[in-house]
């Protein structure tokens, strides 16, 4: 099984960015924690600031043969019709990852264009909210 942890913008920016919201921990830690738990699974990583380059990893995944995709899409979640477009032009199965609670935050956070082309989303659970999209994947796709 083959599943893509896919994340958007200023995600690489973990532990700088924000630490109140987001924490301490790193984007090499969140990678390390996904690993840890991944338990025979083969876990591709990507991030990107750009768009265009998540929409391309999204049709890469589909022709690289990928099961699903854990997907941070970070701001994009509230602005990207191209990013739900290309999920549902792949139709890999895919978990919607937010550290933090969208919800409780600014009311523009609450909006996300790439939810209907998910299985689920989880939110406020932080870095291991990553590790239960994995674990969901994992029984979806068995």
């Amino acid at each position: 099984m083959k599943i893509l942890v896919l994340n958007g913008p200023n995600i690489n920016m973990l532990g700088i960015r924000e630490p109140e919201i987001y924490g301490k921990q790193t984007y090499e830690d969140l990678k390390k924690l996904i690993l840890q738990n991944a338990n025979g699974v083969d876990v591709d990583f990507y991030q990107s600031n750009h768009e265009g380059a998540l929409v391309d990893a999204i049709q890469k995944a589909y022709f690289d043969g990928i099961d699903g995709i854990v997907f941070n899409p970070g701001a994009y979640t509230h602005t990207s019709v191209a990013l739900l477009d290309a999920l549902k032009a792949t139709n890999i199965p895919c978990v919607e990852v937010h550290i933090s609670d969208p919800d409780m935050r600014e009311e523009f956070r609450r909006i996300s264009f790439v939810r209907d082309a998910c299985l689920k989303t989880i939110k406020g659970e932080g870095l291991n909210g990553y590790v239960l999209a994995l674990e969901f994947l994992k029984e979806h796709l068995k």
